[in-house]
């Protein structure tokens, strides 16, 4: 059963330095707890990323996932699931919008369909933990 969720939050910095900090998907260890390792495969002709396989762990569970990330332009980043041990579907995205005040406003949405039946207390837990960290974990990454 795939599950949905979205986040809008603010950040103090302007997008461009949002959008570099989500560009920075090898750091991701340094922000989410969930990310424990991140490698970038193959990269856009623009030097960001494209396909980037990654190990993560949620609620005790582990997964071995490859991602393919596209952009439009410095206001969104959207990232699909290619592969996994774990999940049938991830789809997820940030989109940024500059605030009045020189900061940034941000949407997250994610997707997820585990593979295997998982309580729905777990895959609600694990959605909140992903949630959360989209938003404080950015914003502190972006702020160090």
């Amino acid at each position: 059963m795939a599950v949905s969720g979205s986040k809008e939050f603010d950040v103090d910095a302007d997008p461009a330095t949002v959008m570099a900090a989500l560009v920075a998907v090898e750091r991701l260890p340094e922000w989410s707890s969930a990310h424990k390792t991140v490698t970038i495969e193959s990269t856009h002709d623009d030097g960001r990323p494209h396909r980037v396989r990654m190990t993560a762990s949620v609620v005790g569970i582990t997964d071995e996932q490859v991602v393919d990330y596209t952009f439009e332009g410095d206001e969104k980043l959207m990232w699909t699931l290619v592969s996994s041990t774990q999940q049938k579907q991830q789809d997820g995205s940030y989109v940024l919008t500059p605030n009045a005040d020189g900061g940034t406003h941000v949407a997250f949405t994610l997707t997820i369909d585990p593979k295997i039946p998982v309580p729905g207390f777990l895959v609600k837990k694990a959605q909140k933990m992903a949630l959360d960290t989209a938003s404080k974990g950015l914003i502190k990454f972006v702020g160090s």
